[in-house]
């Protein structure tokens, strides 16, 4: 594994998180986004992080410190990529964008650039053919808050060369990740495998007027003795991804007498992203922040 340089393509909350690993571990790193209003939220991103790594690694003072100095930042791909040795897509969970980015960037990256993407629902195999190195692409997944849930799920495609997929192994190490090796191809990887159906069933219930999400994670947290119910997990995700993923299922799964997706993608959007509230990034989802009504003492007292 010679990797060195490392590009991430899109800034959002996790795409920041994986930038600010990797520089924390000492790569090189380039943040890139469509334009500078991007770039400034990514940047903002980025020195809230240096906080919390700084309050989270207090032995590792010095390589948090200088996380910042190995970053840049892009918005024309071309010199996003120029030194590439490692391109990991983070770009919004839609099928036609994601397609779009590796159409282009197949155009502009190095030969040896590897490409990875952290899709959390899709599969190397939807994007493969537009990228123009089907061996050098696979996927690398992380989990949300990467510094203390450090998990790098790496899954190939049929055509992925063995090598490439050592590498990356040895680049989530690298990143302090624990890698593990999804075998074959399995929307989801596993923790969306098991958490994304967990978190579909609480907006069910939300989006059938079932029970409102307080409900919802007070009688997950009390039942099981879990930190978080899904909503709370959901305003950790974000709001914009959870919204894009859902109106993608309401666009493949349509039910004409109960379209519960839809209905689920519509009060997202008006009752949340429509007034600004995005999740624990913007201090609102489905609860305000930074004291969140799950972490009062009595919220799950009778």
């Amino acid at each position: 594994m010679n990797y060195k340089n490392v590009t991430i393509a899109g800034s959002g909350v996790l795409g920041s998180q994986i930038a600010f690993q990797t520089a924390f571990k000492g790569f090189n790193v380039t943040i890139y986004d469509i334009d500078d209003t991007a770039i400034a939220k990514a940047k903002e991103r980025i020195a809230k992080l240096e906080d919390t790594y700084s309050d989270y690694f207090r032995d590792e003072q010095e390589a948090v410190k200088s996380a910042q100095s190995r970053i840049s930042y892009a918005t024309v791909l071309a010199d996003a990529v120029k030194d590439a040795d490692l391109v990991i897509e983070a770009v919004p969970e839609i099928k036609e964008i994601k397609q779009s980015f590796y159409t282009q960037l197949g155009k502009v990256a190095p030969e040896k650039t590897v490409f990875a993407t952290n899709s959390s629902t899709m599969l190397p195999s939807d994007f493969v053919e537009y990228t123009g190195r089907p061996e050098k692409f696979l996927a690398l997944h992380f989990a949300n808050t990467i510094w203390k849930n450090n998990t790098g799920e790496v899954m190939e495609h049929p055509g992925t060369d063995p090598q490439v997929v050592q590498d990356l192994l040895a680049f989530a190490a690298a990143i302090g990740m624990v890698p593990l090796h999804i075998k074959k191809e399995q929307p989801g990887y596993i923790v969306n495998s098991l958490l994304v159906p967990f978190l579909d069933a609480a907006q069910s219930l939300w989006g059938n007027d079932v029970a409102d999400p307080e409900t919802v994670d007070k009688t997950w947290m009390i039942a099981t003795g879990a930190p978080l119910g899904p909503f709370a997990i959901m305003d950790v995700v974000g709001l914009q991804t959870v919204y894009n993923i859902v109106s993608t299922k309401a666009a493949h799964h349509p039910n004409p007498d109960d379209n519960l997706y839809k209905r689920i993608a519509d009060k997202v959007k008006t009752e949340f992203l429509d007034q600004g509230k995005t999740g624990t990034q913007t201090g609102e989802g489905f609860y305000k922040y930074p004291n969140p009504a799950y972490q009062a003492p009595d919220f799950l007292k009778p």
